[in-house]
């Protein structure tokens, strides 16, 4: 693995105080725009973003490498649309890519997609064909977020953003609520291997019928004070090929939440239950296993009516692991198509806890200084489900179970500062994972010690 050059853990920080220190700065009244600025007429849009962010690790905590690491991730995406009414057209073009990993690094298609299609599809605003409300009709490739984007999400840390290519219906009701049905073909970036991300090469994306993905996803009026409900159903079904772990998954769930207020308490509560069959691994020889989970997650926080406005909030998830390596079932949550950085921290070459195999409560202290500065320190600790399941992160396992289950705790301290609201943001962060006994004791731990992450980016928006 290579190793961060001339204290790479500093640079987020001393960037942090830079930030601090001019939080006076002059911001800008309304967001330049690309569009604006060429003059184009209204029925077309042009928006785009660029970001570009380094990372660097010390202390590897994945099975089987060594060493420190570093990333330099750019991210650029151009979108294009055409609107007439009630039809518009939408192309998005993303290019992601990684410089300064090595062999050693863990490359995969979360971090490369080099120049490729993101979004092409119609939209099309349907007018009265459900009366009651208001109908939109999507088709072709799309990016999507559901609900708290813990299943399905349209990344925004990580550095490749999921898309799908299909049908989605949005129904929006007159008093409130909405229900969504969609069937997508995930797309498959590409290329897959290790070599050819390295390289940051340009292969087209594609997707086809062996991997298929439905839902229902509805929202209802608020009842009682601002308290919001969803409930879905998710299905994924993908064939038996040798790439495939041949998951046919049902994952219905509710979620409950009031959104953060001043001087008031704010809560989440989400549940999803999934059932079905699946290979633990990728391989044609793999056994089909029945499959058997949860997703449990409790949040509760408070925002006081003070300078800076500080909210204090709890929280705790529980997604379930596999009970018995060896019993012919599966009881590991697969989060099909969710992001995570927004709730147990920084990805990239980092992404050291997954919603798989987990029990982990954490609290978090926000404040904001100003309204375009946003300072957050989150202390989070880390369990197994099972004992005899992976730390799937790492892909670090004691199928014996004799290891224990606390794998450590994570500290993290987070700045984000909108230099030019709407147009130039500088987010900044540093991570230390102190390793448990399971993290110490497991047979293919790596042994390398505490885990330390930073971070500094910076996005244009246009």
């Amino acid at each position: 693995m290579n190793h961060p050059p001339f204290g790479g853990r500093a640079i987020p920080l001393l960037l942090g105080f830079w930030a601090t220190a001019s939080l006076s700065a002059d911001t800008a009244s309304s967001p330049w725009r690309l569009g604006k600025a060429l003059d184009l007429p209204a029925w077309i849009g042009v928006s785009g973003e660029h970001r570009l962010r380094y990372e660097t690790l010390d202390g590897q905590f994945r099975a089987g490498k060594t060493g420190g690491d570093q990333a330099l991730a750019l991210r650029t995406s151009l979108q294009f649309e055409l609107r007439t009414a009630p039809v518009q057209l939408v192309t998005e073009v993303l290019d992601a890519r990684e410089y300064l990993t090595d062999a050693g690094s863990p490359v995969d298609t979360t971090m490369v997609n080099a120049l490729d299609v993101l979004q092409a599809h119609v939209r099309w605003k349907a007018g009265d064909l459900i009366p009651g409300g208001t109908n939109t009709l999507r088709l072709g490739r799309e990016t999507l977020d559901l609900g708290n984007r813990r299943l399905v999400a349209r990344n925004a840390f990580r550095n490749t953003i999921n898309a799908f290519t299909g049908a989605d219906w949005l129904w929006e009701a007159e008093g409130g609520g909405s229900v969504r049905a969609f069937w997508f073909l995930p797309v498959q970036r590409l290329p897959a291997d290790a070599a050819s991300l390295l390289d940051n090469e340009i292969v087209a994306d594609a997707q086809g019928f062996g991997q298929q993905f439905w839902g229902l996803y509805g929202t209802l009026p608020m009842w009682g004070p601002a308290i919001h409900t969803e409930v879905y159903w998710l299905q994924l079904h993908e064939d038996a090929d040798a790439d495939s772990r041949r998951r046919r998954l049902h994952t219905p769930g509710l979620r409950v939440f009031r959104n953060p207020k001043v001087a008031d308490v704010d809560f989440e509560l989400e549940a999803a239950y999934q059932i079905g069959d699946a290979r633990a691994r990728a391989g044609l020889a793999e056994p089909v296993l029945d499959h058997e989970s949860h997703l449990l997650h409790a949040g509760l926080g408070y925002t006081f009516d003070l300078a800076w406005h500080p909210r204090f909030g709890i929280r705790y998830t529980e997604a379930t692991g596999d009970n018995d390596p060896a019993d012919g079932s599966n009881e590991r949550f697969d989060t099909l198509f969710g992001a995570r950085r927004w709730e147990f921290g920084p990805t990239g070459i980092y992404g050291l806890i997954a919603r798989s195999n987990l029990r982990s409560p954490d609290w978090e202290l926000a404040v904001r200084p100003k309204i375009n500065v946003e300072l957050s320190f989150t202390h989070r600790l880390v369990w197994l489900e099972s004992t005899r399941d992976a730390w799937t992160a790492a892909d670090v396992r004691d199928a014996s179970g004799n290891s224990g289950n606390f794998v450590g705790q994570q500290l993290e301290t987070r700045l984000r500062y909108d230099a030019l609201p709407g147009n130039v943001r500088l987010d900044t962060g540093f991570v230390y994972f102190a390793n448990g006994t399971f993290a110490h004791h497991a047979p293919n731990a790596t042994r390398q010690g505490d885990t330390t992450f930073s971070y500094v980016e910076l996005t244009l928006t246009f």
